[in-house]
């Protein structure tokens, strides 16, 4: 692998999460309440408990992944479970909390790690509906204010990665104008952090439309996703799409995308949607010369990071003939 590229993984450490307990047990960052449980009684005493002990295996989380030379890696959106529904103030731990932020926070500092996250499809800044878009704000603002407590000054090092969602009706320009729209009445901490990524669908957003309709209007960086551009290329190389990107990303922040593959091609069954992402990946990734961040979303998670690294780390790397007998499913 290029020593310019750094892999990293999203949210669930399998290694950790699956530790029996004679090893020490599960280590998890999205420990979460139902509801029902915690909601009608706003029983935050609950949740703040669930959210320390999110914060405090973070820190195991990091050092695993400085002990396997990973030092990329996306925050799963339930440390805080549903951080919408309330202020993080309201939670009585939230000092101890806090602390623990700040630890892991400075260990990833010290180690040259960089943090991001990817709030889920339901935040909708162009959504039609008001309510939706008030919802999503409030969830966003909630991601910035983690890496606030984490110690971390705004910047798209620490990206907040979103989808802009559907075009209701094919209206891309109105959906833009309402994304937009409600972008401005973000903090200037989640402006700041706030980036968009390609989709995978015709009927979405490609890297050229969000430079298009979003980047040029107010400076948004986009984050490449490979495996998206695959279904939706608009009539963009990988590489041209890529280098697009690139463009929107400032010089003293480096590029993060994002890559995986098929899983029907990687178990050769023509039955399992395309667009689904592998368990593995095995080709090697194209950079194009380019410096770049790359979050691995196979849901191998880090042992697919691994096993990319054993396969293209190598200094006189085999074929990719023999190397595909090496690798593990």
């Amino acid at each position: 692998m290029n020593k310019k590229v750094r892999l990293g993984y999203a949210c669930v450490n399998m290694t950790l999460t699956n530790r029996p307990k004679k090893a020490g047990g599960r280590v998890t960052t999205s420990r979460t309440a139902r509801k029902a449980t915690w909601y009608p009684d706003r029983n935050y005493q609950l949740i703040g408990e669930r959210a320390l002990l999110n914060a405090t295996d973070l820190l195991h989380y990091l050092k695993w992944n400085n002990e396997h030379d990973i030092t990329l890696f996306r925050i799963g959106s339930e440390l805080f479970p549903w951080h919408d529904h309330y202020e993080l103030n309201q939670l009585p731990q939230i000092q101890e909390i806090t602390d623990r932020l700040f630890e892991a926070g400075e260990y990833a500092r010290a180690h040259d790690m960089r943090l991001t996250t990817h709030p889920g499809p339901f935040h909708v800044l162009g959504s039609p509906r008001q309510e939706v878009a008030e919802r999503s704000i409030i969830g966003l603002e909630r991601h910035s204010e983690m890496f606030d407590l984490m110690g971390y000054a705004p910047s798209f090092e620490n990206k907040i990665n979103i989808h802009i969602g559907g075009a209701y009706g094919g209206d891309f320009e109105g959906t833009a104008n309402r994304w937009i729209k409600n972008w401005h009445r973000l903090s200037d901490n989640l402006k700041a952090r706030l980036v968009l990524e390609n989709d995978d669908k015709a009927s979405m957003w490609s890297v050229r439309m969000l430079y298009n309709y979003i980047h040029k209007k107010i400076g948004v960086p986009i984050t490449f996703d490979y495996h998206h551009h695959t279904f939706h290329p608009d009539e963009l190389s990988e590489e041209q799409a890529l280098r697009l990107a690139a463009t929107t990303w400032p010089e003293n922040v480096r590029q993060c995308c994002h890559y995986s593959e098929s899983k029907a091609r990687e178990y050769k069954d023509d039955k399992i949607r395309k667009q689904a992402h592998s368990d593995y990946i095995i080709d090697e990734i194209k950079t194009y010369g380019l410096d770049l961040d790359i979050v691995v979303e196979a849901k191998a998670k880090e042992l697919a990071v691994l096993n990319h690294q054993r396969l293209y780390r190598q200094e006189n790397r085999p074929e990719m003939a023999s190397v595909s007998q090496n690798i593990i499913y």
